[in-house]
């Protein structure tokens, strides 16, 4: 069965089995194929290095992303740009209460405020440029005030494997701000606020 089917058949079975449907403000995460991702992945020690938040236009699912621009992208060209069609959907562990219809349109409004913006390759705390899980983290903080993973350093990272070292020369010719404030995918995904919906 080729990889376009399987992927088909799991959006169409989750379209119809209850808990497990997408829903406004799911979060999204794979492992990105870019030219970064294996640095990220080795520094984070997690295969989870891009995610974003999923919602509905006119009935169809799309993921709202940073990747330069932040836009919307539609959901299973989203999915295709993942490692090997892999993914998993995480949701708020209390959804049906937090995610009410004003919550999801709150959450909408603090994410269009990035919209457009330039991806950020040097992960900085700022709202100049911007990179996926701090665009996620940002929009449930001003949405719910709602805080999804522990916020690191660069120092909290494994920086010692090649491919990351050689990233860093790349980025930081002044040397890498080891005090950095970062939100990582990986802290995402570890949170005890989501729970897996969705997995494939």
């Amino acid at each position: 069965m080729s990889r376009s089917l399987v992927l088909l058949l799991v959006l169409v079975s989750c379209a119809a089995s209850g808990d497990a449907t997408f829903q406004d403000g799911d979060i999204i995460f794979h492992e990105s194929q870019s030219s970064q991702s294996k640095a990220l992945r080795l520094a984070m020690n997690s295969p989870y290095t891009h995610m974003g938040v999923i919602f509905f236009e006119n009935g169809s699912a799309f993921v709202y992303e940073a990747v330069g621009p932040v836009k919307h992208t539609p959901l299973k060209e989203w999915i295709d740009r993942g490692t090997d069609g892999h993914f998993v959907v995480k949701r708020l562990t209390d959804a049906d209460q937090r995610l009410t219809d004003e919550a999801i349109a709150n959450l909408r409004a603090a994410g269009e405020r990035y919209a457009g913006l330039p991806y950020d390759l040097r992960f900085e705390w700022s709202d100049d440029r911007i990179y996926c899980s701090e665009l996620v983290w940002k929009m449930y903080k001003t949405a719910l005030g709602l805080e999804i993973g522990e916020l690191q350093t660069f120092g909290d990272f494994d920086l010692s494997s090649p491919e990351v070292a050689k990233t860093i020369q790349e980025r930081y010719s002044e040397g890498l701000p080891m005090d950095e404030t970062v939100i990582s995918p990986a802290s995402m995904f570890e949170s005890d606020e989501l729970v897996v919906v969705v997995q494939h």
